[in-house]
C-alpha cells in the first residue's frame, strides 16, 4: 500500500513539473521574442507606437526601438520581414502602399487603432463668411483664389503635406481634376513647419487655406466652425489607386470633403501574427480615441516633443486607461493558450 502511494505521489509531483515545464517554455518563448516596430517622422505616430509598446512589454516582449522611415519603405520591410508592425496603417489613405508591398500574401491589417480619420481642406471662417466660400471649386475664380495668395504671384497658396505623403498625391490630382491649376499651387514640405506658418497668418487676420488631417493638434488652434470651416468639393475624384472610393465615402456630416473619411490600423507581417497569437491578440483590441490622439499632439506641438516626454505621456495614457488597457493585456494573455 504504501509502494502504491509512494508511486501516485511520484507520478503526480513529474506530472506537476511537466506541466510547469510546458508553461515556462511557452512563456519564455514569449519573452525571447524582439518585435520590431516603425513609423515615420510625424512625431505624433511615436506616441500610439509606444503605447503599443508598452502593452506588448508586459506581455513579455523584448521591443527594439523603433525606426523612422517613410511610408512605402515601412510597408515593404514590413512585409519582408525586416519589421514586424507598425500603427501607422491608413486602412485607405495607404491601399497603394499595401498593394505594392505584397498585399494580403504578406501583410495583415489587424484591428482598429484610431477610428474616424478625416482629411480635407480648410479656410478660415471670416474668409468664408465675407465671401460665402463653401466649396473648393469656388477658387476657379481668380478673384477668389487671390484671396489667399501669400507669394504674390496671383494664385491661392494651399497648404499641403510632405513630399512622399500620399496626401500629396491626392492633392496634385484634385488641383487637375478640379480644373484650379491655373488658380492654386499647392504648397508642399515638413507639415509642421507650414501649419506654423497657417496659425502666424490666421493670428494677422490673413485668409488661410490648407490640408487638414484629424486627429492632429490644428484641430485644437484652429477649431472647425469657430476658426476654420471645412470645405467641399465639387465632387469625388481621386488617384486610381482608390477608384474604388465613391462619394459616401468621402461625406461626413452631410459634406464632401474628397477624401475618405479613414480607420487608422496596425499592420503587421503575416509570419510575425501567425507565430505570436499573444501579439495579435493584443493588436486586436488596443484603441486609441481620435480625441486622446489630438491631445497628444497639442502637447507635442507645445514643446513636450522629446523621447522621454513622448513616453511620458504614452504611461500617463495608460494611467488614465488603466482599467481597460489591464482588461486587453489580460485577453491577450488568453491566446498563448488556443
Amino acid at each position: 500500500m504504501k509502494e502504491k502511494f509512494r508511486e501516485l505521489a511520484l507520478g503526480i509531483t513529474l506530472t506537476t513539473l511537466f506541466i510547469g515545464l510546458i508553461a515556462c517554455q511557452s512563456n519564455s518563448s514569449v519573452k525571447k521574442t524582439k518585435v520590431r516596430a516603425a513609423h515615420s517622422n510625424w512625431i505624433e505616430e511615436h506616441f500610439q507606437t509606444e503605447i503599443v509598446n508598452i502593452g506588448l512589454e508586459k506581455l513579455g516582449y523584448q521591443i527594439e526601438k523603433p525606426k523612422e522611415i517613410d511610408y512605402p519603405a515601412i510597408y515593404l520591410s514590413v512585409a519582408n520581414g525586416d519589421l514586424d508592425y507598425s500603427t501607422i496603417g491608413g486602412e485607405k489613405a495607404h491601399q497603394e502602399y499595401f498593394n505594392n508591398a505584397g498585399g494580403e500574401k504578406k501583410l495583415e491589417r489587424v484591428g482598429v487603432l484610431t477610428p474616424d480619420v478625416i482629411q480635407g481642406y480648410q479656410i478660415d471662417k471670416k474668409t468664408a463668411d465675407k465671401y460665402k466660400i463653401t466649396n473648393l471649386g469656388q477658387l476657379k475664380d481668380p478673384k477668389i483664389a487671390q484671396l489667399f495668395d501669400s507669394d504674390g504671384n496671383g494664385k491661392a497658396n494651399l497648404v499641403g503635406c510632405n513630399p512622399g505623403w500620399f496626401c500629396e498625391r491626392i492633392i496634385d490630382h484634385q488641383i487637375k481634376a478640379y480644373g484650379l491649376e491655373d488658380t492654386v499651387e499647392h504648397n508642399r514640405g515638413q507639415y509642421i513647419i507650414l501649419l506654423a506658418d497657417v496659425i502666424s497668418r490666421y493670428q494677422q487676420g490673413k485668409s488661410v487655406l490648407y490640408y487638414a488631417y484629424n486627429p492632429h493638434w490644428i484641430s485644437t488652434v484652429l477649431q472647425p466652425n469657430k476658426d476654420i470651416i471645412w470645405l467641399e468639393v465639387p465632387f469625388t475624384s481621386l488617384p486610381e489607386s482608390q477608384k474604388n472610393i465613391t462619394e459616401k465615402d468621402t461625406t461626413i456630416e452631410g459634406k464632401n470633403l474628397g477624401f475618405a473619411v479613414d480607420r487608422l490600423r496596425i499592420f503587421a507581417n503575416k509570419e510575425f501574427l501567425a507565430a505570436n497569437p499573444v501579439a495579435k491578440r493584443w493588436f486586436e483590441l488596443v484603441q486609441i480615441p481620435t480625441e486622446d490622439m489630438n491631445v497628444e499632439s497639442l502637447y507635442i506641438k507645445d514643446g513636450e516633443d522629446s523621447p522621454e516626454d513622448i513616453r511620458r505621456h504614452a504611461k500617463e495614457w495608460i494611467e488614465n486607461n488603466q482599467e481597460l488597457f489591464d482588461r486587453w493585456l489580460e485577453e491577450a494573455k488568453k491566446a498563448e493558450d488556443i
